[in-house]
């Protein structure tokens, strides 16, 4: 089963794959835990482009989706693809609706060249995404938390406003791959909501 976990930053997506991740390896199921942009060395050599603040000069935004599939490319082929044929659960932080979200409804990229991008090179879909949702300023408070802020999570509020409207679309076009979470909610009850998914 390859599951993918979404929504903007500070919504707790790494609580709840950890959770999931202790709870499947306790029903002894053989887990990978991965993440994008990332999930190899090469992809996670693009991950710091991607998330560094300190460029010479700005990234363009077809730079940046580019890389974004580079990145993913290499990930689904030595990581993705061989968990799964050795009937592995996949449990990924972020995968292609990111993409859609932020560089097509936040960025303002056309669809056709994400979906140019899909249709060549991302050969297999999540069977599952939890999308976490939460309001902006509350998911940017537990950001700066964290510490120091990369260069999405530097971005303004009407940014992620567009990213989290991306998202929104997504859930409505298909309800029943992408499973939308309350992440206001305390971090056992997103856990419980879910694990009913899988009912």
């Amino acid at each position: 089963m390859f599951i993918s976990f979404e929504g903007t930053e500070g919504v707790g997506k790494t609580t709840l794959i950890q959770k999931l991740y202790e709870h499947f390896q306790q029903q002894g199921k053989a887990v990978v835990l991965t993440r994008e942009p990332g999930g190899t060395p090469l992809a996670e050599q693009i991950r710091s482009l991607l998330l560094s603040v300190n460029h010479d000069e700005q990234m363009s935004h077809d730079t940046e989706l580019l890389l974004m599939y580079a990145a993913r490319a290499q990930h689904l082929e030595r990581v993705i693809l061989p968990a799964l044929a050795e009937g592995k659960i996949v449990l990924c932080d972020r995968f292609t609706d990111s993409s859609f979200a932020y560089q097509c409804a936040g960025r303002g990229l056309s669809r056709a060249k994400l979906q140019l991008l899909n249709q060549n090179f991302v050969s297999k879909m999540p069977d599952i995404t939890f999308w976490l949702d939460a309001p902006i300023e509350l998911g940017m408070t537990r950001a700066r938390a964290r510490g120091d802020l990369d260069r999405f999570e530097q971005e303004k509020v009407v940014f992620f406003e567009s990213v989290r409207s991306g998202f929104a679309e997504i859930h409505a076009r298909d309800p029943e791959r992408m499973k939308r979470l309350d992440a206001t909610q305390a971090q056992e009850k997103v856990f419980a909501d879910a694990l009913s998914s899988f009912k």
